[in-house]
């Protein structure tokens, strides 16, 4: 009787420490790291996607993995507040309308230049914001925007911006021109355009506006910045995630720390051009 009791007890010990060591060991680290892994496209990895192409200054030669350029530095620098190496970073490409329609993602963060919008807010997650710019005229010194000094001058000329876009609203609203806005599928189609004559000026973001005048257009002139709306803040571009991330709050996070610390500051100063001489027009 006394041994069967003992062989009872012996049973119900050991079942015990099994229980105390699954508890308290590896299978509660397993299930956090598979919770965390699972928020991610591929475990282990940062997914980040970008346009194709990307332009500069955003992304230098189109090679986001290098680094260089605003989009592509700010990217590495949140997956290193994010706890990821380079190496661990993978890039794929969308478009820009792919990147905020509603429904699965590809990626886990996505930055091409998204004006954080409440339209878009219903179809997908925004980081807070990581640049705030303002809306440019550019022209070119043949075109009779080149003598321009006013909204009033630009009223009654051709003007054209990437349709859905930020330029494209701010060019109807705050021009106004009398024969409307033209609508381009692109910047690139925008530019010819203007390069062609079929338009006199074009409506871009700031940074694209002094890429393009340095770099693109040929006698290329930045007629001035379109002024803010009274009680707005100027284009304000976050990251996309998918509607609902988890990682939303995590990558909102690592964009407040980086602006905290000045590291948005550096990389804006060192990638994109200020607006010195981009006078605001009234």
């Amino acid at each position: 009787m006394s041994r069967r009791i003992l062989t009872v007890a012996a049973i119900v010990a050991a079942a015990a420490l099994a229980l105390t060591g699954c508890a308290s060991g590896s299978g509660s680290t397993g299930s956090a790291s598979t919770k965390a892994d699972d928020a991610y496209v591929t475990p282990g990895k940062l997914t980040i996607a970008t346009a194709e192409p990307a332009y500069s200054p955003w992304v230098i030669d189109d090679k986001p993995e290098s680094g260089k350029g605003f989009e592509a530095a700010v990217a590495y620098a949140v997956a290193d507040k994010l706890g990821f190496a380079k190496t661990d970073v993978t890039w794929v490409r969308t478009t820009f309308d792919q990147a905020i329609a509603p429904g699965p993602k590809t990626f886990d963060f996505n930055l091409q230049q998204f004006s954080i919008t409440d339209e878009r807010k219903k179809a997908v997650d925004f980081s807070s914001p990581y640049y705030e710019t303002t809306q440019v005229v550019v022209t070119t010194g043949a075109s009779p925007a080149a003598k321009a000094t006013s909204l009033a001058d630009l009223k009654k000329l051709s003007i054209g911006a990437q349709s859905a876009t930020t330029s494209f609203t701010a060019a109807e609203k705050q021009i106004a021109p009398s024969g409307g806005v033209q609508a381009f599928n692109s910047n690139d189609d925008a530019k010819l355009a203007l390069e062609n004559k079929q338009v006199d000026a074009i409506v871009v973001d700031l940074p694209t506006a002094f890429y393009l005048r340095d770099a693109e257009l040929k006698d290329g002139k930045i007629v001035g910045q379109l002024p803010k709306a009274s009680g707005q803040d100027g284009d304000q571009f976050g990251l996309v995630l998918a509607k609902g991330s988890p990682l939303t709050a995590k990558v909102t996070a690592a964009v407040d720390a980086l602006r905290t610390d000045g590291t948005l500051d550096t990389l804006a100063a060192k990638w994109l051009a200020t607006d010195g001489n981009a006078p605001v027009l009234k």
